[in-house]
């Protein structure tokens, strides 16, 4: 088995891993990454085939490369996405390894950096970077039981609906995920239901300008990390069919049916919570003060900017969420699969160090772990609000790599100055 010397190992050759390099190299710090599949493999392999970004190819970018293929307005498909990173490493000149999986990263044996275990060899660095990014494990709750007649997958494992067996679907979440893809499910024909809980609504583009627009003028892609406990609210936006703000009562009037929450599953029959209106009307109230306060900021600064009376206006609210089910028979109702949208949590398993909190997230402030040396990139609310988005992680990566830099005793060397003993 080899071992191997680096000054600092990246793990994950996605968007963190590759804005990563790109600062370590402005940095002169000598580094290494590695990549257990292909880089942005995550676009790739673990996203359904329609997707697109949900932020604008102006914005949905780092700063010093624009998309081939897309219009600066257009939402980018997940091909080009992954094929714009993997054009970045190139012109960056990334030392980057594919095909290569950490099992453990644990302190070296001397005590000073760490070793990286993999099956070929070891890895030993002064600094580590974990950038693996916020979705690593998908969460699907115990619900409901495993049977041979009910198809069951998390959204990472979704492709298209001639995937799943003929029939009705339940998609259980309604952030930009399960609701892009309860329209996908619609749109192909299908029964569909969805599952509702807590959200926040943005509007796509408002008075000419996009919802991300807004979210930098008026300051909340800087907010900071919420304190712990602080329970996390899924924001329903589409970049799909060109973008377009999400609008429940849309949904329901296309032919889907509105759910609460899922609570349980009894002998093949689902149980729905009765927080259906109030999710609604919460997101219904999220929309509109974000319009309130886009109006407030054009008075402010006296932009001309167009306005749009009719965006404040809210429909009346359909009857499947004024008079919601609160019961769904699977079989009765003809439901063959159910989709969870239900998010990501930690795996970090693979670490051998005191990191973690009793959550299983990583202990680290702005990305400096607790563990002198070691590091965390790409994660939910790393900074800030912007932390876990594209051009937000080329920022965070930034800072990083001047926290690493001072204490490097070799700024002349090579970015990919790597010695082999």
């Amino acid at each position: 088995m080899t071992v191997e010397i680096v000054d600092t190992l990246v793990i994950g050759g996605g968007q963190a891993g590759v804005a990563m390099s790109e600062h370590l190299r402005l940095h002169n710090v000598p580094h290494l990454v590695v990549e257990r599949g292909r880089i942005a493999e995550r676009w790739r392999s673990e996203r359904w085939d329609s997707l697109v970004a949900n932020g604008p190819a102006w914005h949905d970018r780092f700063p010093n490369r624009h998309f081939d293929g897309t219009a600066p307005d257009g939402f980018v498909p997940k091909e080009e996405i992954a094929a714009y990173f993997e054009a970045y490493a190139r012109q960056i000149d990334m030392p980057v390894r594919c095909g290569v999986e950490v099992r453990k990263l644990s302190r070296a044996s001397s005590g000073q950096g760490f070793e990286a275990q993999m099956d070929a060899g070891t890895i030993q660095a002064r600094n580590v970077v974990v950038a693996t990014g916020p979705f690593q494990r998908p969460l699907v709750p115990a619900l409901i039981p495993q049977t041979p007649n009910l198809f069951q997958t998390h959204s990472q494992g979704y492709k298209n609906p001639s995937q799943l067996p003929e029939g009705g679907v339940l998609v259980i979440g309604a952030g930009a995920s399960g609701v892009q893809i309860a329209e996908e499910l619609k749109h192909a024909g299908r029964a569909v239901w969805l599952s509702v809980g807590p959200h926040d609504r943005p509007a796509r583009r408002y008075r000419g300008k996009d919802f991300v627009w807004w979210l930098g003028v008026l300051g909340m892609w800087d907010m900071k990390t919420p304190g712990p406990g602080t329970e996390h609210v899924t924001i329903a936006v589409s970049g799909a069919q060109g973008g377009h703000t999400v609008d429940f009562r849309t949904l329901a009037a296309s032919g889907i049916t509105l759910v609460g929450r899922t609570l349980s599953c009894h002998e093949g029959v689902l149980s729905f919570d009765t927080d259906l209106q109030k999710n609604i009307e919460a997101g219904d109230a999220n929309y509109l003060a974000m319009l309130n306060a886009a109006d407030a900021y054009v008075a402010a600064q006296g932009l001309d900017l167009p306005e749009e009376p009719q965006a404040h206006r809210i429909g009346e609210l359909p009857e499947c969420v004024t008079a919601p089910l609160t019961e769904l028979d699977l079989a009765k109702s003809g439901v063959t699969s159910i989709i969870w949208a239900t998010g990501y949590g930690y795996d970090y398993g693979w670490l051998d160090l005191d990191v973690l909190d009793a959550r299983g997230a990583p202990r680290h402030e702005g990305g400096v772990s607790v563990e002198p040396g070691l590091y965390f990139l790409g994660l939910s609310w790393l900074t800030r609000r912007a932390s876990p988005f594209i051009w937000g992680v080329w920022h965070d990566a930034a800072r990083l790599a001047a926290h690493i830099a001072p204490d490097h005793s070799a700024q002349g060397q090579a970015q990919d100055d790597v010695m082999h003993v």
